[in-house]
C-alpha cells in the first residue's frame, strides 16, 4: 500500500466514526516528518478516542501498524503515528487554536471523494 492510499484509508476510517472536516495534507515537499497528515475534528473527547481506535484497528486489519498514539487519555488532540501517515484528531476548539492547515499552508491538499447518499425514488402510481 502506497502512502497516499494509506492516507485515504485513514481519512475514510476517521469519517466512518463521524469525524468532521477531514483534510489530507501532502507533506512530501514541505517536510521530512511524514508523507501525509490527515486532520480531522470531533465534537467530543470520546469521539476523538473512538476515531483513533478505528484508525488503529482498520490499519491493523490491512496488516499496517501504528507506531504510537499520543494524547488518547485527554482526547483533545489525539495523534496517531502510522509512519508515513500521521493522523491528528482534534476536539473542534483545539483544532481552531492550533490551525495546522494554516501552519502547513504550503502543503498540497488531497481531495476526498464524497460518497453520494442514495436517494429513494418515489414511484408514482396513477389511480383509475
Amino acid at each position: 500500500m502506497r502512502s497516499k492510499e494509506k492516507a485515504l484509508l485513514v481519512a475514510e476510517l476517521a469519517k466512518a466514526k463521524l469525524a468532521e472536516d477531514v483534510v489530507i495534507l501532502d507533506m512530501r515537499k514541505v517536510s521530512s516528518i511524514t508523507d501525509f497528515f490527515v486532520i480531522a475534528s470531533a465534537s467530543s473527547t470520546k469521539r476523538c478516542q473512538s476515531i483513533a481506535e478505528n484508525i488503529e484497528s482498520g490499519l491493523s486489519e490491512k496488516n499496517k501498524s501504528v507506531s504510537r498514539i499520543e494524547g488518547y487519555q485527554e482526547g483533545l488532540w489525539v495523534l496517531v503515528d502510522a509512519y508515513e501517515v500521521v493522523a491528528h484528531i482534534f476536539h473542534v476548539d483545539i483544532r481552531k487554536f492550533y490551525n495546522l492547515e494554516g501552519l502547513w499552508g504550503d502543503a498540497l491538499r488531497i481531495k476526498l471523494c464524497h460518497k453520494k447518499k442514495k436517494t429513494l425514488s418515489k414511484k408514482t402510481s396513477k389511480r383509475k
